[in-house]
């Protein structure tokens, strides 16, 4: 069994210890053992997106070095929320909610995963036995100081923000999953850097070798700032339809593009550098992007979908085409009329009459094909108009006396 060290921490952030990461895989290779590989998630919502498939692709990467690969699904610790990088405590969900949303993640892992080599787990098989007498002995193992240790924890701690005992519980719970399953290697976001140390820590406790850690980035967003979130709007969902995702991708900018070609493309990075240096020289950075484009549709949707997407692309955006799929919705409102800032909210073009304000203001709305440049515009009922906001959204509005 050999391991192609470079393609396997690609895209990296940080491995700990980083030693005893390359001696695990040494002993591994003589010996012909495979190492069992794990990577939770929590089903806190029904789809992922592409900042999910950070890690996805990194145990795609464990899988074809013949490692055996383990996608938990955190249906117990759901129920609590991660309470990474909150200010404060998170709303615990229902175990039938949490089993609902974990429903549709194991459709959507297998996109990029090969399910005959991927093992499915539910962190619940052990957690629900625990019991209280568990959970006291695990409790036990870690101390309130080092829980505050924890930035998120800290800052909260400091601003006499409150912190619930079940927050703390957590990183225990997690941390207890790799003692369960006697995890060689455990991946997480750079944001679990804490939680995946404490699974270190009770595999020790529990007498098992500790665990190496491997990190990955957060992804950003499509705005290229704020990590790519559905509650944001800022992101790819894998499930999306094949259009959609091209022209969402389409949309980063050049910039954007490389940190997402770095992450996100199984192209060799050999490759990726030849493209940066034809764009350095002049090349246009928008036919690159269309081959990321393609690359990623391909793998969601199938081989071939990537290049219609991108011939639709062309077509309605490069020749200024309107989509002919574009639904009718039906808006009540007074016989006074309602604003277009209103309407693009109402239509949800925007996510608020501050955000339709600003992109009628940068000249990025039209009615009816017109670009409208003043916020103040009213439109009445009995009228059914094209809405557009940017290049890519859509809506046609039938307006009905309330």
């Amino acid at each position: 069994m050999k391991t192609n060290l470079t393609e396997l921490i690609r895209g990296t952030d940080e491995i700990i210890p980083a030693a005893a990461f390359q001696q695990l895989l040494e002993r591994a290779a003589e010996q012909g053992r495979a190492l069992r590989v794990k990577a939770g998630f929590d089903p806190t919502a029904k789809d992922l997106h592409l900042g999910h498939t950070l890690l996805l692709n990194k145990l795609r990467a464990f899988q074809e070095a013949g490692h055996q690969v383990i996608f938990l699904i955190g249906d117990f610790t759901g129920m609590i929320g991660d309470p990474t990088g909150k200010n404060e405590a998170r709303k615990p969900l229902t175990r039938e909610q949490v089993q609902e949303n974990a429903k549709t993640y194991t459709e959507q892992v297998f996109k990029i995963l090969d399910p005959d080599r991927t093992t499915i787990e539910f962190n619940s098989r052990w957690l629900d036995q625990l019991g209280a007498e568990g959970m006291i002995r695990l409790a036990a193992q870690h101390t309130v100081a080092r829980m505050l240790e924890r930035d998120d924890f800290a800052k909260r701690y400091a601003n006499e923000q409150p912190i619930a005992i079940h927050e703390f519980l957590y990183p225990l719970l997690q941390g207890y999953d790799s003692v369960a399953l006697k995890a060689d290697v455990e991946l997480g976001g750079t944001d679990q850097k804490f939680n995946l140390l404490v699974g270190r820590h009770l595999q020790q406790a529990y007498g098992q070798v500790p665990q190496c850690i491997m990190t990955v980035p957060i992804l950003e967003g499509l705005d290229g700032v704020q990590k790519m979130s559905k509650s944001l709007g800022n992101y790819i969902g894998v499930n999306e339809a094949p259009s959609e995702m091209f022209g969402k991708l389409m949309s980063i900018s050049d910039t954007l593009m490389w940190r997402y070609f770095d992450l996100l493309s199984f192209r060799p990075l050999a490759e990726i550098a030849r493209f940066r240096q034809s764009v350095e020289e002049g090349a246009n950075p928008r036919d690159f992007k269309m081959l990321l484009g393609v690359e990623i549709v391909d793998r969601f949707h199938g081989g071939g979908v990537g290049e219609k997407a991108k011939a639709a692309f062309i077509a309605q955006f490069s020749k200024g085409a309107v989509p002919d799929n574009i639904p009718e919705i039906q808006i009540a409102i007074t016989e006074g009329g309602i604003s277009i800032v209103k309407l693009l909210k109402d239509a949800g073009l925007v996510s608020s009459n501050a955000e339709g304000g600003r992109m009628v203001e940068q000249r990025a709305v039209k009615v009816d094909q017109q670009r409208i440049e003043e916020r103040a515009l009213m439109l009445r009922p009995g009228q059914t108009h094209l809405l557009q906001v940017g290049s890519r959204r859509f809506a046609r509005v039938k307006l009905v006396s309330a």
